[in-house]
């Protein structure tokens, strides 16, 4: 691929999106987002050079617009994701059957270039969410042989729903928490490899410029591992709150996580917790399970954000007292 390819995203308006927009801009593609409400996707415009960012109307329920959306196209980068099911959203619409659709229309247009964003710990058992990601992989390598599969672990950055939901936590247990606490799902011994939005939009970029890159799976971890409960007691610290985190063994979180799940199905906004997420905890979320896969430095994405370097920039909104605060020392 070289400058001036274009380059078709579909959820580019999402979190992550955003991101591999700006950088696919950055380094020359023209870029086309699909999305089901352009008219809602004014910013995006501005992410890269006059006219060199277009957005088109497509929808991933309806093959003709995917395919008219690919008019013309050099490759494909798939984002359309969900962690939460709500009426038509839901693991298998989204995960599965609009991946396939965007494969398919791809294989169809000849667009061999594609980039299919899963998640890391996809597998044939274990979560609903992890299953449908597999599936949604083994649908993209059966359309498009030479598509590449990125497997993130969880993404962090300032709009992600990651540290910012623990903040929000940390700063009003009792309206975001457990009863007034910070749950500990399975003691908060889970590991975890959070990354960087910004180093999963490079890799991404890298993905579509690596001929060696095409046909194979990559896991994309940062630069450190951390269990559920460090990362808690850093978004803690980094916030100056200091809330009672409550060890929560998984058969009691399971159950709650349902209901929780089921009330919130009626409510306009996300879940705190979900069964699923519940089940995704008993598996740590570190690159290397899967000894058929590669890694982001295979890549060439070497120089990674820590979470350390990163999340002060924007959990500082969650202090007491604003930016300037000087945080305390724990007790």
């Amino acid at each position: 691929m070289s400058a001036g390819d274009l380059v078709v995203v579909f959820g580019g308006s999402g979190f992550i999106g955003k991101q591999v927009v700006r950088a696919l801009a950055k380094r020359g593609y023209r870029v086309r987002i699909a999305m089901r409400r352009p008219h809602l996707g004014a910013d995006l415009r501005v992410m890269g050079d006059v006219g060199q960012v277009q957005l088109v109307q497509a929808n991933v329920r309806f093959p003709q617009s995917i395919e008219a959306a690919l008019e013309e196209a050099h490759a494909v980068v798939n984002l359309v994701s969900t962690m939460y099911e709500k009426g038509n959203q839901n693991f298998e619409t989204l995960n599965v059957e609009a991946a396939q659709a965007i494969a398919k229309a791809a294989a169809k247009r000849g667009v061999k270039r594609v980039v299919q964003m899963s998640a890391l710990g996809a597998a044939p058992k274990g979560a609903r969410y992890a299953r449908s990601k597999y599936r949604g992989e083994r649908a993209v390598l059966e359309a498009v042989p030479t598509a590449t599969i990125l497997r993130p672990s969880v993404v962090f950055g300032p709009e992600d729903t990651f540290l910012n939901r623990f903040a929000e936590m940390a700063r009003n247990p009792w309206l975001h928490g457990m009863l007034g606490t910070m749950p500990l799902i399975g003691g908060g011994k889970t590991r975890l490899q959070p990354i960087f939005v910004g180093d999963v939009a490079d890799a991404v970029v890298a993905a579509l410029g690596m001929r060696e890159a095409q046909g194979r799976i990559y896991e994309l971890g940062g630069p450190q591992v951390y269990t559920f409960k460090q990362v808690l007691q850093l978004v803690c610290d980094e916030t100056d709150r200091r809330p009672f985190m409550l060890p929560l063994a998984s058969v009691i979180a399971q159950p709650i996580g349902l209901i929780v799940n089921w009330v919130f199905g009626l409510l306009p906004w996300d879940p705190p917790l979900t069964g699923d997420q519940v089940t995704m905890l008993r598996r740590d979320n570190v690159v290397g399970a899967d000894a058929n896969t590669r890694t982001i430095t295979e890549l060439g994405v070497t120089s990674l954000e820590s979470v350390e370097a990163i999340a002060p920039s924007y959990l500082w909104r969650f202090r007491p007292y604003g930016q300037f605060q000087t945080k305390q020392k724990p007790a």
